[in-house]
């Protein structure tokens, strides 16, 4: 389901020098598998999420999503991978702030033309206990509420493969704790590859591999 070869990301300052922010990653998922990205911050997670996902391109080595390799795709064909293989779920929601929830939910189905949009949004945000807040926007919903919504857009697509990026990042301890059992509820009733990126080790521990990231470098465990 995903291949990451080799990967390697560096940045280039105004003087010249080179800051290498990840440095020869390699992993290989199967579909169905569950896979935590760890380490201290700036230690190049979200970099290599974003690599993975076909967000940013790699220095150098390659990625393969799906069996499609995204190093040699446009932006445009990389956006229409995403939006047909790929689920996310971001630390800061990324609701769009004048839209309902249901309309949150029913972006990446309309983007995809799905005649079925509006039925399908519906049944996922049932699907995470927010079947009476459908009309409700984003700043009339608590921050446990808006991840609900985030999890319902993510899976609303049927993803092959999730993205999260410290999900409950912005969370109190209850409300986390029901984030974090939605989605690996959801990902197993959907046999979706879940990839995530946490600051938390007992979250980690739920997943069956663990790659650690401590200066750009990996420790796979």
């Amino acid at each position: 389901m995903l291949t990451a070869t080799h990967l390697t990301k560096q940045y280039h300052s105004a003087n010249g020098h080179a800051l290498t922010v990840l440095d020869d990653v390699s992993f290989e998922l199967a579909a169905g598998d569950t896979f935590a990205i760890v380490g201290p911050s700036g230690s190049g997670k979200t970099t290599l999420l974003g690599l993975c996902a076909g967000l940013d391109r790699a220095t150098s080595g390659s990625v393969s999503l799906n069996n499609i390799p995204l190093d040699d795709l446009s932006e445009d064909q990389r956006a229409e991978v995403r939006n047909r293989y790929v689920g996310f779920v971001f630390q800061n929601f990324q609701l769009i702030p004048t839209l309902t929830a249901l309309e949150n939910v029913m972006v990446p189905l309309e983007l995809r033309n799905d005649s079925q949009a509006e039925s399908i949004a519906r049944q996922w945000l049932e699907k995470v206990g927010l079947g009476d807040r459908l009309d409700h926007y984003p700043a009339q919903l608590s921050g446990g509420e808006q991840q609900r919504v985030c999890i319902a857009r993510a899976f609303s697509n049927t993803p092959k493969i999730l993205f999260a990026d410290e999900p409950t990042g912005n969370l109190d301890a209850d409300n986390a704790a029901g984030i974090v059992d939605l989605i690996f509820d959801l990902n197993r009733t959907a046999g979706t590859t879940l990839v995530l990126v946490t600051h938390d080790p007992e979250l980690a521990k739920r997943t069956g591999r663990v790659l650690r990231l401590k200066g750009g470098k990996t420790e796979l465990q």
